[in-house]
């Protein structure tokens, strides 16, 4: 049962029936979903939640398709790791670890893109698409694969490659002469051409909903309680302001108590920080920037959803912050060798800015505070790639004489 009603434009409040459109004819305000939350609450509890699928269908009352087996890998529910030694190093007090590089394509792209093809197969749509720096495109193919969906993903042509071994596997990949910026542009004049389920075009307030889910998961990991704190990697902006919204959402049908606020923090790379620059200058209007990161995931210059990240962060008392390459880099190495969990850089970029938040005493240890981590490191194996080796000689000495090994 859907409690979905409508789409409503962000910023005309003009509302349309439930179709593959992605902007307003009034006012080309984006649109959102809008459900029936009185609906829900007196349809939805803990237990009934408990009692479904392990997976993020577990909170279908609360995403706009039926629950469907379709499009489903097993997206969700991945560990909440609570993270010491790695906040013992950084100061902090209670830290946990959202991975959600243990999806089925490794990245948190399963989710959105699990729920925007179901949504795409209610609409009848037989052809799967999306523009994308790596991750979006592994999901969009997988899930389309999964659903008997033909697939063409559009990535920039110096995309990593270990990103889309697995793709070319499962689908079609284009390669466009450009960064995510012009392969979104094209997307969107394709999508007047072919009627495709493009996930990040006409399917979008479909697709994001599914980044609620990241939301539920944490409250319900928490024993249906509210962190503090949560450290956000941002790229459009959509994976903040829908984790805003799946938090506000849970108060709003009763899953957990009413009155508290989260704290929203946003992680960008300084090679792509137009959301952190704006938030630094005080500004509202997010300007865009071309480029340059080992961050490849998270380089959108031109975040469509940037205005609102922000209005999600300030709302909060938060902050969004940007962090060098070899910050990035550090921070790779740190939660590996705290906390055994190896992430691809946009996940450095969040655990860098999660240091840096701390070292300026804008998280402090008294909060429970909750870090994701958003895809494998083995996304980006080049980042990492150990670089001259040595060999030692095959013998106990030549162990030691190179490591210097004491009883």
């Amino acid at each position: 049962m859907a409690f979905a009603q409508s789409l409503v434009c962000r910023e005309c409040s003009r509302t349309y029936d439930l179709a593959a459109l992605y902007f307003c004819d009034v006012c080309f305000g984006p649109l959102e979903v809008q459900y029936d939350l009185d609906a829900v609450k007196a349809h939805v509890s803990r237990e009934k939640i408990a009692s479904g699928p392990p997976s993020l269908w577990r909170y279908s009352d609360l995403l706009p398709v039926e629950r469907t087996t379709a499009t489903d890998l097993g997206a969700g529910l991945t560990p909440l790791v609570r993270a010491d030694r790695l906040a013992a190093v950084l100061g902090l007090g209670e830290l946990w670890i959202k991975n959600d590089s243990l999806n089925p394509t490794n990245s948190f792209k399963d989710r959105p893109v699990t729920v925007a093809l179901a949504k795409a197969l209610e609409f009848g749509l037989k052809t799967a698409a999306c523009a994308s720096t790596g991750n979006l495109a592994n999901a969009v193919a997988a899930h389309a694969a999964r659903a008997g969906m033909e697939s063409f993903v559009f990535v920039p042509h110096d995309i990593e490659p270990a990103k889309i071994v697995a793709t070319a596997a499962l689908g079609t990949v284009v390669k466009v002469d450009g960064n995510y910026d012009d392969v979104n542009r094209l997307c969107a004049q394709l999508n007047d051409e072919y009627s495709w389920g493009i996930v990040n075009v006409n399917l979008r307030p479909y697709y994001a909903e599914g980044s609620k889910t990241l939301a539920f998961e944490t409250a319900e990991q928490l024993g249906w309680e509210l962190p503090d704190h949560v450290v956000v990697p941002v790229a459009s902006g959509a994976l903040l302001t829908k984790i805003a919204k799946g938090f506000r959402e849970l108060a709003e049908v009763g899953l957990v108590s009413a009155g508290k606020t989260v704290t929203i923090s946003g992680a960008q790379a300084e090679g792509c920080s137009p959301v952190a620059v704006a938030f630094e200058e005080g500004e509202e209007d997010v300007r865009p920037q071309k480029p340059s990161t080992i961050a490849k995931s998270l380089a959108i210059g031109d975040p469509a959803d940037g205005y609102y990240a922000l209005r999600e962060v300030r709302s909060s008392g938060g902050a969004v912050s940007a962090v060098a390459d070899s910050e990035i880099v550090d921070a790779i190495r740190l939660l590996a060798r705290t906390e055994g969990i190896f992430t691809e850089p946009a996940g450095g970029v969040t655990i860098a800015t999660l240091a840096k938040l701390a070292r300026e005493g804008l998280i402090s240890p008294s909060e429970r505070v909750v870090a994701y981590v958003t895809g494998h490191g083995l996304k980006a194996p080049e980042v990492m790639a150990p670089d001259g080796l040595d060999v030692i000689p095959a013998t106990v000495t030549g162990f030691q004489d190179r490591y210097e090994t004491k009883e």
